[in-house]
């Protein structure tokens, strides 16, 4: 596995989220496309929280003491619990990518890590350092693409009742 390569493309989403995101009103950023479903606001602060309190501190505590316990996450109640479509749409973008940038940072400050130290999980079982660098990124990936369904959907509610079949979408 290219651990470079892995880091260089968190890298390389910072300006992905940043060109996906910069030009959403206030309005698109809190709409929902249904109430079981998540608003670009709530996204943001998903990743906000994902970066610091998930993948970079449960990958620091895999790469110093595996056998340490990780901190219980809650990634679906922290969407309201934490009230994240209450928040503010720029400083919760500040907010993401000052984590990103301090997560890039540390991993690039990495005295040469051991990607292959496991945690084991108790319900997923053993899980490498290298696994939680490269499930990072697919974590990016799976927000990407949910970013863009929630632009197109957006756009689909707001030009009712245009179709949009022509796009190629459908």
């Amino acid at each position: 596995m290219n651990h470079v390569n892995l880091k260089e493309k968190l890298q390389v989403n910072v300006e992905v989220f940043k060109h996906l995101l910069q030009n959403a009103s206030d309005q698109q950023a809190c709409w929902k496309p249904g109430p079981d479903r998540w608003s670009l606001l709530e996204v943001v602060n998903h990743l906000y929280d994902e970066e610091r309190e998930d993948f970079r501190r449960r990958l620091e505590l895999v790469l110093t003491d595996p056998t340490e316990p990780w901190p219980p996450i809650d990634p679906e109640g922290w969407v309201v619990d934490r009230r994240y479509n209450e928040r503010d749409f720029a400083q919760s973008l500040k907010n993401f990518f000052d984590e990103r940038r301090k997560s890039l940072l540390w991993l690039d400050n990495l005295d040469s890590p051991n990607w292959q130290a496991t945690h084991l999980h108790p319900r997923m079982g053993p899980m490498s350092a290298e696994l939680l660098l490269a499930n990072w990124l697919a974590h990016d990936l799976f927000h990407i693409r949910q970013i863009t369904d929630l632009h197109f959907a957006y756009l689909t509610d707001m030009v009712k009742p245009v179709s949009l079949g022509y796009s190629g979408w459908d």
